[in-house]
């Protein structure tokens, strides 16, 4: 994400979407209400006979409109729309109208003011620039999953399944069954591995290194970039061991996605010891009070929570991290399981009747963020 111009008495930015990242964050970024601007088409009403049709039909201008639906699809080609009436524009005034964002877009977004959640969206999508794209395989023989990791999104490639006769039992058909999936697996990752910084092949057994020694056949200038990372589970299972394990944490450095795995991970680790964490909105303010937050993690769709809004604030005031932790993943779905809202703590507390983690009524009673 790069930012090109900020005006901050008028609560204006205006960014390149760079990545399949910013893309996620920018949906989380614009919330209803948000004055949001982008170049698109739209059909031009009041051209003259003379425009030639084509550009009479859809024309390209620039639009802004007041953000009333916004959605970030992953799969395929990333993309956001963002859909609202028509604020500033040629014509159409008050029309509803959506703006799709891809990577390359630049949008103007407008708020009233950015809160510690937004902020920390913003300042992550800044800092990871130019997110290199990782190439992720958990094999075994019959199950693999590969998937594509780039900084925020994990997206899925393919299921390769198959089921193969035994070896010891197969004789000569079993042993061609075996070097057919094989192949299949090396030339399916040949064909992707070049537009990949890395190529990461996980799991049990020694399939996966048979798999890195046919693609280095196959392409031997794709031999520096392949790593072999041992886990007990294949398939989608060893994908999601992979990015919590830390095994390949130098491969992965910088990737946002195996970043959230493992702070998650952490996490659960933390509250195995009972004191270095706090679980839910009311541990977590009580923790914040005392100044005991280092990282405090919170689910995405979390955020529009006002008292959830209070409470990062004051957060960032503090000076702890805060991460937004994707619903998606298996990571945000560990979260959801602990109330949405877990800090990792700078030192050993627990609140004196750590009883019920449910959020008191109204939501969290956050102390209010200094001005």
């Amino acid at each position: 994400m790069r930012l090109l111009h900020q005006d901050p008495s008028l609560g204006l930015l205006r960014l390149r979407l760079e990545t399949p990242s910013d893309l996620w964050r920018i949906a989380r970024l614009v919330r209803p209400g948000d004055r949001v601007g982008a170049s698109t088409t739209r059909r031009d009403p009041e051209a003259p006979e003379s425009t030639r049709a084509a550009e009479r039909d859809r024309r390209r201008v620039f639009l802004v409109v007041r953000a009333e639906q916004v959605e970030f699809h992953g799969f395929g080609e990333p993309h956001v729309r963002i859909s609202g009436p028509i604020l500033e524009g040629p014509f159409d005034h008050g029309r509803h109208h959506t703006l799709d964002l891809a990577e390359g877009s630049e949008v103007t977004v407008t708020k009233e003011a950015l809160s510690g959640g937004e902020r920390a969206l913003l300042e992550e999508g800044l800092a990871h620039r130019g997110e290199p794209i990782l190439l992720v395989a958990a094999v075994d023989w019959g199950e693999s999953t590969v998937v594509r990791l780039s900084g925020r999104v994990v997206q899925p490639v393919a299921e390769l399944a198959r089921t193969l006769p035994g070896k010891r039992f197969g004789g000569a058909g079993a042993e061609t069954a075996r070097a057919d999936y094989r192949e299949e697996v090396v030339r399916f990752l040949a064909r992707l591995a070049p537009e990949a910084a890395a190529v990461i092949l996980a799991g049990p057994g020694f399939f996966k290194e048979q798999v890195a020694q046919g693609l280095g056949e196959l392409d031997p200038g794709q031999k520096g970039k392949i790593h072999i990372v041992a886990t007990a589970e294949s398939g989608s299972a060893g994908i999601h061991e992979l990015l919590r394990s830390g095994r390949a944490s130098e491969v992965l450095r910088g990737s946002v996605a195996a970043e959230e795995e493992d702070l998650v991970e952490q996490l659960v680790r933390a509250l195995g010891g009972g004191r270095r964490a706090a679980v839910g909105a009311a541990e977590v303010v009580r923790a914040q009070e005392v100044g005991a937050v280092e990282t405090l993690l919170v689910a995405e769709d979390r955020l529009a929570d006002p008292g959830i809004r209070r409470l990062l604030d004051a957060a960032r005031a503090a000076r702890a991290r805060l991460f937004i932790v994707s619903t998606h993943g298996e990571a945000g779905h560990r979260l959801a399981g602990l109330g949405g809202i877990a800090a990792l703590l700078r030192f050993d507390w627990s609140p004196p009747e750590r009883g019920s983690r449910a959020d008191p009524p109204g939501g969290p009673a956050a102390p209010a963020a200094p001005p």
